[in-house]
C-alpha cells in the first residue's frame, strides 16, 4: 500500500543555526536533499522538514514569507510514543535554544506540550493513549 508523505517546508533567517537546532533535537539531516541553502531532517519514514534560508524559500512561492517570530503560518503536530518522549523532545528544544509556548495540556488519555523552534515555528509534541484510540 503506498503511503502519502508530507514535505515540511520552512524559511529560516540562519541555516546553520536552524541545522544544529535539528540535529540537537536527535534528528539526522539527510545530506542527499541538504545543501548550502537547504537542511534536509527526515522525521519519520512519511514526514520530512526542509528547511530553507529566505532566499531558497522565495524561489518556491510568490507569496511575501511571513516573519514567523509574530505570525503563525501553520502548527504543526507530532506524535510521540509516550508522555516522557513528550517533554524529552520539549526539553532537547529549550537546551537548543528553542522556548516552550502554550500550555501543558493533559486530559488523562491525552498530554501535549510545544515548542518554537529558532525562527518561530512552532510545534506541537502530543501524546494519546493507544486505548483510548482504539474507542
Amino acid at each position: 500500500m503506498y503511503q502519502q508523505m508530507i514535505f515540511v517546508n520552512l524559511a529560516t533567517d540562519d541555516i546553520e543555526a536552524s541545522r544544529k537546532f535539528f540535529t540537537e533535537l536527535g534528528y539526522s539531516a539527510n545530506a542527499q536533499f541538504s545543501d548550502d541553502s537547504t537542511a534536509s531532517f527526515p522525521l519519520s519514514d512519511t514526514i520530512v522538514v526542509l528547511l530553507h534560508t529566505r532566499q531558497k524559500y522565495a524561489v518556491f512561492t510568490k507569496k511575501e514569507i511571513v516573519d514567523s517570530t509574530r505570525h503563525s503560518e501553520v502548527l504543526l503536530a507530532l506524535s510521540a510514543e509516550s508522555r516522557e518522549k513528550v517533554d524529552e523532545l520539549i526539553e532537547k528544544a529549550v537546551a537548543a535554544g528553542g522556548t516552550v509556548t502554550g500550555e501543558t495540556q493533559d486530559h488523562g488519555f491525552m498530554y501535549g506540550r510545544a515548542f518554537d523552534d529558532l525562527d518561530g515555528h512552532t510545534f506541537e509534541v502530543v501524546w494519546m493513549d493507544p486505548a483510548a484510540v482504539q474507542g
